[in-house]
């Protein structure tokens, strides 16, 4: 496994993380704790340290999954990241909440569920501009950070072209950007890494895989169950992606890569990325995306970059 910084924290995050939206069940599968501990046993094997969650991932059934499992390893073992600004109805449907109260009590709900004292680093989650520039919710957030129960703070950003909340960061105090990036979508290379690495930013990219378009094991004309959060995509766009992987996978992979671990590796190359997190619903796909942190396709010359 490899490690970099993640922007200006102390924390030391392995290049390949765990997304757990799947555990909230919207994925076509509903996760028993069992399956859990089998994925984050094997993560942790791999020299995975980096756990992304959500309050809105179930109502907050990510966590207390996550949680349970922490209850019974150590805790210092892990980075765990989680974000704020939703509530769970029913599956793919939320309601919004940035009242500082409101977020306070998401937090002390995620830390119960979490089974922990202390977040490694809390995100707001899709806000809005609006929802965003309010500064009693960071003076709230600030005030937590100074109490021990938040580490960093950090922007999951809703649109991965938003310039406005990046150049803001610093002035937040937040000190790390999530957004999506993949080799279907390159945005954020012109717009939020430059701001980013401006202000020393550490970067999560989310969606590595586009929803797993680019794991190789869908082909065009691929359909997807009602429960599987995929099956309320466009159908049009679906099949135009899946066209576009096919000949990615023709002409970029090579033959000997499998395309799951390129694409991730793919990610990894940009400099400004500190850290990938696929989601993952096996063991062997934990295992599958930790080697892509072994291909020559992640560069050695990363200025944050440490062997172990």
């Amino acid at each position: 496994m490899k490690y970099r910084k993640i922007g200006k924290t102390d924390l030391e995050s392995s290049v390949i993380g765990v997304g757990t939206w799947q555990f909230g069940g919207e994925w076509g599968k509903n996760f028993i704790q069992s399956e859990v501990d089998a994925i984050l046993d094997t993560a942790q094997e791999q020299g995975i340290n980096l756990i992304d969650t959500a309050e809105c991932y179930g109502d907050h059934l990510s966590e207390s999954l996550i949680g349970n499992y922490l209850s019974r390893r150590n805790r210092e073992d892990w980075i765990v990241a989680t974000k704020f600004g939703h509530h769970f109805i029913e599956n793919f449907e939320r309601t919004r909440h940035w009242n500082p109260d409101e977020v306070l009590k998401q937090l002390d709900d995620s830390l119960k569920s979490l089974q922990t004292d202390y977040i490694d680093l809390y995100q707001a989650h899709s806000c809005t501009d609006e929802e965003f520039d309010n500064d009693d919710l960071w003076t709230m957030l600030d005030k937590q950070v100074q109490a021990g129960k938040i580490r960093h703070l950090g922007i999951s950003l809703r649109a991965n072209d938003d310039t406005f909340q990046t150049k803001a960061a610093s002035d937040m105090n937040a000190e790390a950007i999530q957004v999506v990036y993949n080799r279907l979508d390159r945005k954020p290379e012109d717009t939020v890494f430059p701001i980013s690495e401006e202000q020393n930013l550490g970067v999560l990219a989310r969606v590595p895989l586009a929803s797993g378009y680019l794991s190789g094991k869908y082909k065009p004309g691929a359909t997807f169950q009602k429960d599987d959060v995929r099956s309320r995509h466009d159908q049009k766009e679906t099949e135009k992606l899946l066209r576009l992987v096919q000949e990615i996978e023709q002409h970029e992979v090579p033959k000997d890569i499998p395309m799951a671990a390129w694409a991730l590796a793919w990610c990894l190359k940009h400099p400004a990325v500190s850290v990938v997190i696929p989601g993952c619903k096996t063991p062997e796909q934990v295992i599958s995306n930790a080697e892509a942190a072994d291909l020559d396709i992640v560069s050695s010359e990363h200025p944050q970059h440490v062997n172990r």
